[in-house]
Formats: structure tokens, C-alpha cells, sequence
């Protein structure tokens, strides 16, 4: 028989964690970790920067694009904000956070509004078309007539599905394309993305899905992450943050796009 024993782990000495205070934001506080959440612009100050590895001297973030709206009279579904999480070494100074607004719904194909926090962008989602194809953005967004928009920059969404002047193509979402429209089918919006940053597992940046010519079933379903429904006659607004709103039917519009948003965490203790 062997003896129990006990191990200990422990920091080496010289560090510090990160000291943050933030303008505009919302700050809660995850086990050792504090998040400040933005939905409006504001900024987050660096008061101090952790020395050793043990530490860090490194905020987490996710950046979620303004989303865009679907697009008129057999509206292709509007495209996600672009998505972009990861790690970001900072120094003791102040970043600015601004949070892209989503587009409501003018004549189709108007992207959504970037956000940007320090040297980090994520695109606004491409529009949703109302008459060929739809626009590039962070996801793409659905045609009307013609093939959807692609991802731009690529690696922060996903292209919107294609329509066939009948049944209009999903807007793109964070997760995956928008699907296409054909015949009497339109197509769904591309789901979103998943994060657990704010300390809860939440699906952001869904793409709207596609309208359809008026009498023929249904528009397309929203992405995962709130993208906004195609419409029996008006597109669905979005309900999820960087999410696309749906595609109007022939005589219809489309809905209000979900704005962006910018999460940080740090270890505070």
C-alpha cells in the first residue's frame, strides 16, 4: 500500500493579474474573471499588465459585426455580422469598443455596420438582395435572382444562399451558408456561431432567411442565433445580436437586423 499524498501547484511570484476598468460597458464577474459586455460604444482601460506566463498579459474577446437586412419583394435573407473570437496581448493603455449597428430595411442590399475593438474588425453583414444578387459582408447575403454574397473578409462568416427570381436564398450565418431558394422553396438562413465567453453558452450572428413570391409557401426559417424569418408577405425582424432579419415576399420588405456586440474577459484574481 502506498501512502496518500498531497500536491500543490503554485504561481510563480512577480506577476500580476490584469487591473481593467471600462467605460460603457456592462461588467460581471465569472468565477476569476470579469467580462465586460458592450452593446454600445465605450472603452476599456489597461491599468496594468501581468509579468509571467502564469498570469498572462492577454484579454480574450469576441467581436460580432452589425447584421444586415433582408431585401424586398421576393428579398434574399440578410447576411450575419462577421463573427471573430480569440486572445489579444494588451499593454497599459485605453482600446476603444465600437459596436456596428444592424440595417433596417431602405431598398435591399445594405450591410450592416462593422464593430471594432483595438486593432480587431468584424465586418457587417452583407445585405440581402431585392432584385439579382446579394451583398458581401461578414456573412453574405441572400439573392433575390441570382447567387448569393460571398464572405468578405473571408474566415468571418459564410457566402448567402442563391434565389431564382421565385424563392429568394438565405442570408449567410457565422456557423454555416444560407441555404438556396428554388421554385417554391426559399432558403433557410445559415446558423450562427456558439460562445461561452460571457459565462453562458449563447449563439450569436445567425443569417436571415429568404422570401418568396407571394401565394407560393412560405419564406425561408432564420438561422440559429436569432436570424429574422422570411416573410409571408414582411420579412422577420432578427432577435439575436449580429443576426440578419428575413426576406419580404413580392409586394413586402424586409426586417430590422440584429446591431453587434463586443465581449472582453480578463483574470482579475
Amino acid at each position: 500500500m502506498f501512502a496518500a499524498r498531497n500536491f500543490f501547484l503554485t504561481a510563480s511570484s512577480g506577476g500580476t493579474f490584469l487591473d481593467i476598468s471600462t467605460s460603457g460597458a456592462t461588467v460581471t464577474t465569472v468565477g476569476d474573471y470579469k467580462v465586460a459586455t458592450f452593446t454600445g460604444s465605450g472603452s476599456l482601460t489597461v491599468n496594468s499588465v501581468g509579468t509571467t506566463p502564469i498570469y498572462g498579459d492577454a484579454v480574450e474577446y469576441l467581436v460580432i459585426g452589425g447584421g444586415a437586412s433582408g431585401g424586398p419583394a421576393v428579398g434574399g435573407g440578410g447576411g450575419a455580422g462577421g463573427f471573430r473570437t480569440g486572445n489579444l496581448t494588451v499593454t497599459a493603455t485605453s482600446y476603444t469598443a465600437t459596436v456596428g449597428t444592424g440595417s433596417a430595411y431602405t431598398q435591399g442590399n445594405v450591410n450592416g455596420n462593422p464593430s471594432s475593438f483595438s486593432t480587431i474588425t468584424a465586418a457587417g453583414g452583407g445585405g440581402g438582395s431585392g432584385s439579382s444578387t446579394g451583398s458581401s459582408g461578414g456573412s453574405g447575403g441572400g439573392g433575390a435572382s441570382g447567387s448569393g454574397g460571398a464572405a468578405s473578409p473571408a474566415g468571418q462568416g459564410n457566402a448567402g444562399g442563391s434565389g431564382d427570381g421565385n424563392a429568394a436564398g438565405g442570408g449567410g450565418g457565422a456557423g454555416t451558408p444560407g441555404g438556396n431558394g428554388s421554385g417554391s422553396v426559399a432558403g433557410n438562413g445559415g446558423n450562427g456561431l456558439g460562445s461561452s465567453i460571457s459565462g453562458s453558452f449563447v449563439t450569436y450572428a445567425g443569417g436571415g432567411g429568404g422570401g418568396r413570391y407571394f401565394g407560393i409557401n412560405t419564406g425561408g426559417f432564420g438561422g440559429t442565433g436569432g436570424g429574422g424569418d422570411g416573410g409571408t408577405q414582411v420579412g422577420g425582424n432578427a432577435s439575436g445580436y449580429g443576426s440578419g432579419s428575413g426576406g419580404g415576399s413580392y409586394g413586402g420588405y424586409g426586417g430590422a437586423a440584429g446591431n453587434g456586440i463586443i465581449i472582453i474577459r480578463w483574470k482579475f484574481q
